[in-house]
């Protein structure tokens, strides 16, 4: 079994075991009697493809995997064998239908073609539709015959699309001239690694990625040599590479280098100090000796790249001030333009004034239109000041007369409960044994009776009140 026949059987479900057969058959003349199954078939190849090439799975002789393309040739052919299928007998049959469909271009034409893929040429409209004609009078439609498969490198799409979708992601947060400019080998260097996870783009990939992004898509401009990515918001001058874009990606370049060369010489210092520090502890003097040397070499010459990259970075930062000066200058302009206008609309200082004299004279004439209004409005209902005085007086005295049986009802409530607490002490008061034993029930009978002293002196202290004594009149 092929290595990418395998990898479809495992990752594809349209190559679960039950469909192998349609698709390793023949095919080609359900075209004509099952157009559903021949479409579904080639939606099926097409898929898988795609699918193998996005992993990296098709590769040509002496060439690594592309994930944007796809070499048909015999080692496709041979990638594709089952063991129990044999090779796929309507290969050149759903090449050639997905070139028909705009699903799969042939690399050349993709990349001489001037005009956008999605366009719709005028020219090949007949060319199409005399194919089609062919193909349902004549027998030489390929549906007859041996398969045969057209050789060549192909662009597939879907891929394509999918890479440059995950391009603009990437580069949607550029915002400094610096950032948006690039050489196309910075610009391989910078992406062909990062676009898509776990994959890396191959220099024919990117070719065809930036071909497909700044003519069909318009998120860069291309001229083979520079790129330079769209600004959010702008849109005049995109498709135009000028010298000074191309400068500015070359300073980016040659600043990128320094800072790789720098890290190198840092990293080549330290490994000459420990080979040297090993030498002097095997008291190997001599290549201690020439080993510091080349230190001492390598720490003038990363003095002077440090101090060429800090000249160029002060040459980027003095590029993104003066960029920075130009947008505002032309804020500046467009804004004036704005104020002109509007003080146009507005008519001059005289306008205003008029304006605001009118509406002033207008709001008098409603402030008089209601003072008429209001004055006529209290004259027509007469109010008796007098009835109304009679009236809050007696509400007045209605409440004082409330108010006073309320405070007597609480007066009298008070003293109750004074005479209460007082009996209650005068009855703890315990009583003295002043006589004899003997004669206590005597006496006692006797203080009660009424007319006694002690049944008297009982009587007056009950009637005893706490309150000061009024004066009678």
């Amino acid at each position: 079994m092929g290595d990418i026949a395998e990898f479809l059987v495992q990752n594809d479900t349209n190559f679960r075991r039950a469909r192998l057969p349609a698709l390793y058959s023949d095919f080609r003349s359900q075209k004509l009697l099952n157009p559903d199954g021949f479409q579904a078939n080639v939606a099926a190849w097409r898929e898988a493809l795609s699918r193998a090439a996005w992993d990296g799975r098709v590769s040509s002789a002496g060439s690594t995997s592309d994930l944007l393309t796809v070499p048909v040739d015999e080692r496709l052919v041979r990638g594709l064998e089952y063991k129990q299928f044999g090779r796929p007998l309507a290969l050149g049959a759903v090449v050639n239908q997905a070139v028909s469909e705009k699903d799969f271009l042939p690399l050349d034409e993709f990349l001489l073609a001037s005009e956008s893929i999605y366009a719709q040429s005028w020219a090949s409209l007949p060319k199409s539709i005399l194919s089609w004609a062919a193909q349902r009078v004549w027998a030489g439609d390929g549906t007859k015959g041996e398969d045969k498969l057209p050789h060549g490198r192909y662009v597939v799409v879907k891929n394509l699309e999918t890479a440059t979708k995950a391009l603009a992601e990437h580069t949607s947060n550029t915002a400094s001239v610096l950032e948006r400019a690039f050489t196309k080998q910075h610009f391989y260097k910078t992406f062909s690694g990062s676009l898509v996870k776990g994959k890396l783009l191959s220099e024919r990939d990117m070719e065809v990625l930036l071909k497909y992004a700044s003519r069909d898509k318009g998120l860069i401009a291309y001229d083979g040599k520079t790129i330079k990515l769209q600004s959010q918001g702008s849109k005049s001058g995109l498709h135009t590479i000028t010298e000074e874009d191309a400068a500015i990606s070359s300073l980016k370049e040659l600043i990128e280098d320094l800072k790789a060369q720098t890290s190198l010489m840092e990293r080549r210092i330290e490994e000459l100090t420990i080979k040297a520090k090993e030498h002097v502890a095997r008291n190997n003097r001599v290549s201690a000796l020439a080993l510091l040397k080349s230190r001492k070499l390598t720490e003038a010459c990363l003095e002077k790249r440090h101090a060429t990259l800090s000249q160029l970075e002060q040459v980027a930062d003095k590029i993104e001030q003066a960029s920075d000066h130009v947008q505002l200058v032309k804020v500046m302009e467009a804004s004036t333009g704005v104020l002109q206008s509007l003080n146009k609309q507005v008519g001059g200082v005289e306008r205003v004034e008029q304006a605001v004299d009118s509406l002033r004279e207008q709001m008098g004439e409603v402030d008089e239109v209601g003072d008429v209004l209001a004055s006529a409005g209290s004259e027509s209902i007469a109010v008796d000041e007098a009835e109304i005085d009679d009236e809050l007086a007696e509400l007045e005295a209605s409440e004082r007369l409330k108010a006073g049986e309320l405070e007597k009802a609480a007066e009298a409530a008070k003293e109750a409960r004074e005479v209460e607490d007082l009996e209650a002490r005068l009855d703890g008061i315990p009583k003295v044994a002043q006589t004899i034993p003997g004669q206590a029930a005597t006496n006692e009978a006797a203080n009660a009776a009424p007319g006694t002293p002690t049944s008297s002196l009982t009587h007056e202290i009950r009637k005893l009140s706490l309150d000061e004594p009024t004066l009678e009149s």
